[in-house]
C-alpha cells in the first residue's frame, strides 16, 4: 500500500488547483469543460480521489495543458542554465535584453530573468497580480513604488506586491543588470497571456 502511495506523487490535487486558479476558472467552469462533476473534482483537488488516466486527460484539456504537466519533471541537467549558453531574447520595440533562468515543470509558478538595462531607460508605471523580487547585479536603478522613489545599487534587493503601482528607470550613463524573479502572470510560461514576439539578442 505504501508503494502505491509513493507512485501517486507528485500530488495531482495541488497541481490541478494551482493551474485552475492561474487561469481564473471556478470549479464549475472547469467541470463544464472537462465533463466531470463538481463534487468529484473537489475531491480530486483535495487528493481524496485519484482520476483515471482518461479523466485526467479530460481535466488536462480543460486546463489547456498536456498530461505531461502532471507527470513530467525536469532532470537536474535540464534545469541548469550555463552563463555562456543561457537563452537570451529581447521584446520587439524594447531596449532591454533578457536572460531566461527558469525551467518549466509541473506546478511551477515562478519566472526568473536577468535584465540588461541600457542607460536612460524609463519604464511605464504598472500594477498587476502576483509579486516580484529584484536584485541589483550591476549598476543602479531608481525604483518607484506607491509614489516613493528608491535608489538601488549593487547588492540591494526589493520584494513587493505587483498590486502596488510601480515603475523604474536607469538614470545613469552606465548599463545595469537586474535579477528579476516573480509570479507576474504575463511572464508565466503556462499563463493565459502571451508575450509579444521575441527577437534574439545580437551578439
Amino acid at each position: 500500500m505504501a508503494r502505491e502511495k509513493q507512485k501517486a506523487e507528485p500530488q495531482l490535487g495541488p497541481l490541478i488547483r494551482k493551474r485552475r486558479k492561474q487561469l481564473g476558472l471556478t470549479l464549475q467552469a472547469l467541470c463544464d469543460t472537462a465533463g466531470v462533476s463538481v463534487g468529484y473534482l473537489s475531491q480530486v483537488e483535495r487528493d481524496n480521489a485519484t482520476p483515471s488516466l482518461g479523466t485526467l486527460a479530460q481535466i488536462a484539456a480543460g486546463l489547456d495543458v498536456g498530461l505531461e504537466y502532471f507527470i513530467a519533471a525536469p532532470a537536474p541537467r535540464e534545469s541548469l542554465t550555463r552563463a555562456e549558453t543561457r537563452p537570451q531574447f529581447a521584446l520587439n520595440g524594447s531596449s532591454i535584453g533578457y536572460e531566461n533562468l527558469a525551467t518549466d515543470f509541473p506546478g511551477a509558478e515562478l519566472s526568473s530573468y536577468i535584465l540588461h538595462v541600457p542607460p536612460g531607460y524609463v519604464s511605464e508605471e504598472v500594477s498587476h497580480e502576483g509579486e516580484e523580487i529584484i536584485f541589483i547585479l550591476e549598476g543602479e536603478i531608481e525604483q518607484t513604488l506607491d509614489g516613493q522613489t528608491i535608489r538601488m545599487t549593487v547588492g540591494d534587493s526589493l520584494h513587493y506586491s505587483g498590486l502596488r503601482p510601480h515603475a523604474w528607470t536607469n538614470p545613469t550613463d552606465h548599463p545595469a543588470r537586474i535579477l528579476w524573479t516573480g509570479t507576474l502572470a504575463v511572464l508565466n510560461r503556462r499563463g493565459a497571456m502571451k508575450l509579444p514576439e521575441m527577437a534574439p539578442l545580437e551578439a
